[in-house]
């Protein structure tokens, strides 16, 4: 399992999306496969392209809902390492202190 933690994320560049009544549609141009984000998913694909990084992330989304810290950082690196599984995602270089 990739570390996301202490990761740059970012967007690949092969990947098309639109929003769509809240939630996100994703399009891999490469294989062709389209993979949907509920709100919650679309709110965390828009802050890794604005952020790149999980802490930020997550930092965010507390700020933004009320959920337990635990829970909320499962569920993002659970997203996160499905889009990168499907490739709409990368890893780039490691987040500087």
């Amino acid at each position: 399992m990739a570390d996301i933690w202490n990761t740059r994320i970012s967007q690949s560049p092969d990947v098309l999306h639109q929003e769509l009544g809240g939630e996100t549609v994703l399009l891999n141009l490469v294989d062709e496969h389209y993979f949907g984000l509920d709100p919650v998913g679309s709110r965390i694909w828009q802050l890794l392209g604005e952020t790149g990084q999980a802490e930020a992330i997550v930092g965010q989304l507390l700020q933004e809902y009320d959920v337990d810290e635990q829970q909320l950082r499962g569920d993002v690196e659970r997203l996160v390492q499905e889009l990168l599984g499907a490739g709409l995602v990368q890893l780039a270089a490691p987040v500087q202190a």
